[in-house]
């Protein structure tokens, strides 16, 4: 229901000529393809007179739009009070909350073009709309000084200039209605529709557009000639630079009409430095509205504020697009008009938005870093160095440093317009990230490190590879600004890469390296990361012993037989790890040797590992062993035992003694052994004989009662045919000895 409302107010009385109908958006009437492009046009309304003594534009209904501003009669003249619009979206159907316009304007150098032009509020980018509210406060109240004369709210429509644009404009259709609130408003002048170039005033050179955030960033074109040698109307030959030329949207590519900038160019004698300026307004905007926002801004400076073209000469958008500015070929030294007494001898960049809060992004400060080197680079200027500048007027810049006209300075080659204009502009964030754009700019490339090297290992300060290796990198410097990188090996340049690569291969020969990468600036500073130590390792790791299980104390069980598992590998260079493949997975490092494991019984198990070395080169091997268990029943007796019988114990069943000098003994052939029991606090103490002597005396005495423990255990270096007895010792108040057979590893 309120959308339906507002498309009633589809209409606006402009010049007492009545209602005037206009497109607005339907769903309805196709896509819109094949109608004629849109021209640029700019419409002027007139404040009137508002509460304490302000000026104000009710909620009107206008014809469409993209961008706007509010100007006054005298461009000398000062616009003292708060200025604030808000704005109804065509792609909202909603009405936008209050925005600040910034108002204030550089004062001007010509009186000629001061008579002629007009002051004017920064231009900001609002996106397509048809309605408009405008109110002017004078600060202070009735008190205050005077608002200017013959305030206006200029309303640009920057119109569709590719077919791109065409194709993403939405169907429209004609609606037509009676106003209700949006009766003319009344000034000192009427509202005129100054769409066409006939219909605008005589452009002149008269100032720069404005800028800045507060207090003003606006510049005249022309400057005295007692302070400064003055610009030719002849057209210069281009000087080649030293770095190539970044890629740049023409004035035909953003679909300037050149009709509104009838005057020849001028040209200054070389470009020493340039100035970074930012053009206020919003960032919320799309790259792909960047060419309509620059054809907006062209119409605004050169309708609405009179000047004769764009003030700067290149202007870049947040996804670093460049854009052609000011006429007269990219090339050549163009006089602009875009900071206030400096224009003489510099250039101007633009960077589209607002970023007195707001850092711009990467993308853009390269841009700003390519057209910077590239046009400095024409005159054999380093971007990083400083040069001096004649004053064109006498004047204090942003941090109170004082000019006078005809005096030279020493200013940056990368300066932002607040060092040499009382102005917040570019912004302080963009300020403040003006060293890094001198860094990318005049080179060589900043951050450049390694960050990988595959195809080989890392071994303290080594690398080690097989012989084929990709090394990668990263630099902060953007690689639009990177000439290329070069993969040095011993010194020598055994890779080429592009500027925007980010890794190179080579393959080494056997031995020690060095390794590194250089990389090379389009200024053709080089900068070279430290030297890697690379060795090329063919040959694989061995295993000095063969993997190999032998028996460990624990608790025993016909499913898990408690093993330590046992290898020993080396390399020629540098072993990294060895893993376990079967029967189970482990990974272990270079260093160690052994491992707790479990075995089934009675089944044979392969042990198969492989050693891996920090080239990558491998070595598989390989062991089969069997746990076996010997039950109690299998050995020769001698002396008095009781058979038990019990879950508990391996097969179910054991031997207990409690006379001193009853024994068991097994016979078998393997490499290791153990001796299983049954421990309680009754236990007491056994003698373990091995081939025939004694080796140890047992004590199984323990405080909880515990079954199938493997004690006792005994390893040989190789298998062989052995004899195990153990003997009762008759330990006094506690004889008993519960055995539960023995387990050897064949």
């Amino acid at each position: 229901m309120r959308r339906r409302a507002w498309l009633t107010l589809g209409a606006v009385v402009l010049g007492g000529a009545g209602v005037v109908t206009y497109a607005v958006a339907s769903p309805s009437s196709g896509d819109g393809i094949g109608q004629a492009r849109r021209p640029v046009r700019v419409y002027d309304l007139a404040l009137r007179g508002g509460a304490d003594g302000g000026r104000e534009l009710p909620r009107t209904g206008t014809k469409r739009f993209s961008m706007l501003g509010v100007s006054w009669q005298g461009a000398g003249a000062r616009l003292r009070g708060a200025t604030q619009v808000r704005t109804h979206s065509l792609e909202t159907g909603e009405w936008t909350g209050w925005r600040d316009l910034e108002a204030d304007v550089d004062p001007l150098e010509d009186p000629r073009a001061r008579a002629a032009a007009r002051g004017a509020s920064e231009p900001l980018w609002v996106g397509p709309s048809d309605g408009v509210q405008v109110r002017v406060g004078r600060k202070g109240g009735t008190a205050s000084p005077a608002l200017p004369r013959d305030l206006r709210v200029s309303l640009v429509d920057p119109g569709v200039a590719t077919a791109a644009e065409q194709r993403a404009e939405p169907a429209a259709y004609v609606a037509e209605a009676s106003p209700t609130d949006s009766t003319s408003p009344t000034d000192t002048a009427s509202p005129t529709d100054t769409a066409s170039p006939t219909d605008s005033a005589s452009p002149t050179d008269s100032a720069s557009p404005t800028a800045s955030a507060s207090p003003s960033d606006s510049a005249s074109s022309s400057a005295s000639a007692s302070v400064s040698a003055s610009p030719s109307a002849t057209t210069p030959t281009a000087p080649p630079s030293t770095v190539p030329e970044p890629p740049i949207v023409s004035r035909a590519g953003w679909g300037a009409d050149e009709s509104l900038s009838p005057q020849p160019s001028e040209y200054n004698a070389d470009v020493k430095a340039v100035f970074v300026h930012h053009t206020d307004g919003t960032n919320d905007y799309a790259c792909a509205d960047s060419a309509a926002i620059v054809r907006g801004i062209y119409a605004y400076h050169t309708q609405t504020n009179g000047w004769n073209d764009i003030g700067y000469n290149f202007l870049v958008d947040k996804c670093g697009t460049v854009f052609e500015g000011r006429k007269g070929g990219v090339d050549l030294p163009v006089l602009g008009a875009h900071t206030y007494g400096w224009n003489r001898e510099a250039a101007g960049i633009a960077v589209l938005g607002d970023y007195t809060t707001t850092g711009a992004s990467n993308a853009a400060l390269a841009a700003i870093a390519r057209v910077a080197a590239w046009k400095l680079g024409q005159y054999h200027a380093d971007p990083a160095t400083t040069v001096q500048l004649k004053a064109g007027a006498t004047q204090t810049s942003y941090s109170g440093a004082g000019f006078t006209a005809g005096t030279s300075y020493t200013f940056n080659r990368v300066s932002g317009h607040r060092d040499g204009y009382n102005t917040q502009c570019p912004g302080s964030s963009l300020y403040a990230q003006l060293p890094i754009v001198r860094a990318w700019a005049a080179g060589p490339v900043q951050g450049l490190k390694v960050t990988s090297v595959s195809g080989a290992g890392l071994s303290g300060s080594t690398y080690y590879t097989k012989g084929a290796i990709t090394v990668k990198w990263s630099t902060t410097t953007p690689g639009s600004l990177i000439s290329r990188f070069e993969l040095l090996v011993d010194g020598k340049v055994a890779a080429t890469a592009s500027g925007t690569a980010g890794s190179a291969a080579a393959t080494l020969a056997s031995g020690t390296h060095t390794v590194a990468v250089r990389a090379v600036h389009q200024s053709g500073k080089t900068v070279t990361t430290g030297a890697l130590n690379v060795a090329t390792d063919t040959t694989a790791p061995s295993f000095t012993t063969t993997p190999k299980i032998s028996l460990r104390t624990g608790t025993v069980n016909t499913t898990a037989v408690p093993v330590t598992l046992g290898w020993k590998a080396g390399d020629g260079q540098a072993l990294k790890s060895v893993s376990l493949l079967s029967p189970t997975t482990a990974t272990f490092g270079p260093t160690t040797t052994s491992s707790s494991r479990t075995a089934k019984s009675g089944t044979a198990s392969t042990w198969s590992m492989k050693a891996y070395d920090y080239a990558g080169n491998t070595r598989t091997s390989s062991s089969s062993w069997t746990p076996v268990i010997l039950q109690e029943t299998s050995a020769v007796k001698s002396g008095s035992w009781t058979a038990r019988s019990s879950t508990s114990y391996l097969g179910g069943t054991s031997y207990s003694s409690g006379s001193k000098g009853a024994s068991l003994s097994w016979t078998f052939t393997g490499r290791s052994a153990s001796w299983v029991v049954s421990r309680a606090s009754s236990s007491g103490q056994a003698y373990v004989y091995v081939d025939g002597a004694k080796v140890s005396t047992v004590d199984l005495k323990s405080s909880t009662t515990l079954y199938r423990q493997a004690i006792w255990t005994k390893t040989w270096s190789s298998a062989a045919k052995h004899t195990v007895k153990i003997v009762v010792a008759g330990t006094s108040g506690r004889p008993t000895v519960t055995t539960d057979g023995l387990v050897y590893v064949k």
